[in-house]
């Protein structure tokens, strides 16, 4: 077996160690006689590791005792309706703060059961900034302010919690969650797709504050009700339980590299890395994102020649780094660096990328 450098924007590279550790249960899981994916949810096994995943997730972001930590289907853009149906009253206003193609596309889904309003954006921009504080037109009397704080495609992050005063402030955290401290309770509502840095597709972490929950803006079945949800500990029906396995083992994993200051530490210099390696290579790559808002997470980059493009991801993939063609929005290529990258994997990059310069400058 030869596992290459994996650079998935997501479905994206999980850590080695949790994938080995789920193989050696895959066939029998904690003495069960079957796998963890055939054992019942309802059974003493299968909810004491999920009590595990929460309260490891809940000291890895130290988060507050009145929050809801919630397991549940679906993915991020399922949320982006969902979210306006559990809190916003038909026609009652939502700010949008729009810095790439995810918010975009979360305001758009939310137009169904509320009336969001873009309240800042970086369109004209390319997306490339995230537009100042004092330019955000909010509401105080909206439901909630959304913003994305990393966009994987346009390689835009957020390094600072945004004020919006008494609003409650809802974030998409599905490509940065579990990449550094997060101060909880400046959110209303944290919710994550699994599929960057928690763990397989399928599978979305909400945490969110109880008084939130207990929102009622209309008549819902229960299965959409984030509440019905919280009140049956996630298990208000089947839940995917291999994505909730293996997001409990990212945790433990996460836990045994010191924490989320520790995985701060090794994003920014893996980041600081491959930025190097771009602004250093005298235009031959660039990253068209302003320096104070680059990603540390997803890093787009163009050569200076677009024609050399196949050829650079041909040999790329030649030399075990995968998955680094950028996003047809946007083009050239595109270097997630979530948790489970290590170092050696970005170095292993930077090196391609001066040998490649070398060899067709």
């Amino acid at each position: 077996m030869t596992r290459g450098w994996n650079f998935s924007a997501g479905p994206a590279a999980l850590p080695e160690a949790v994938l080995r550790r789920a193989q050696e249960g895959l066939l029998e899981w904690n003495g069960a006689r079957a796998s963890v994916m055939e054992v019942s949810h309802r059974g003493k096994a299968f909810e004491a590791m999920a009590a595990r995943a929460e309260e490891d997730l809940r000291e890895l972001l130290n988060v507050p005792g009145d929050y809801k930590v919630l397991f549940l289907q679906g993915g991020a853009t399922q949320h982006f309706a969902q979210i306006p149906m559990n809190l916003c009253a038909d026609g009652q206003r939502a700010d949008y703060i729009i810095t790439g193609h995810w918010s975009e596309k979360a305001l758009k889904e939310a137009s169904v059961y509320a009336k969001p309003h873009a309240a800042a954006s970086s369109a004209t921009s390319n997306f490339t900034t995230i537009p100042a504080r004092a330019q955000w037109q909010l509401d105080p009397n909206a439901a909630y302010v959304h913003y994305t704080p990393n966009e994987t495609i346009h390689g835009v992050e957020f390094h600072s919690i945004p004020d919006v005063g008494d609003v409650p402030l809802i974030a998409d955290m599905s490509s940065d969650i579990l990449s550094r401290p997060v101060e909880v309770s400046r959110f209303g509502m944290i919710y994550a797709g699994a599929q960057k840095n928690i763990g397989p597709s399928g599978l979305v972490v909400m945490i969110a504050r109880e008084d939130l929950l207990a929102r009622n803006p209309r008549p819902l079945p229960k299965i959409f009700r984030y509440a019905e949800h919280a009140a049956q500990n996630s298990m208000l029906n089947t839940p995917n339980t291999w994505g909730w396995y293996l997001a409990g083992l990212t945790f433990q994993w996460l836990r045994e590299q010191g924490g989320l200051v520790a995985m701060e530490q090794r994003n920014r210099e893996k980041a600081e890395t491959l930025y190097a390696a771009i602004d250093g290579s005298n235009g031959y790559y660039r990253n068209p994102v302003e320096p104070f808002a680059r990603s540390r997470m997803n890093v787009p980059f163009v050569l200076h020649d677009a024609a050399l493009d196949a050829a650079f991801l041909k040999d790329a993939e030649a030399a075990g780094l995968l998955a680094l063609k950028g996003h047809r929005a946007v083009g050239g290529m595109r270097a997630s660096l979530y948790n489970a990258m290590p170092i050696e994997g970005v170095r292993a990059l930077t090196g391609f990328m001066a040998d490649f310069a070398q060899r067709h400058g």
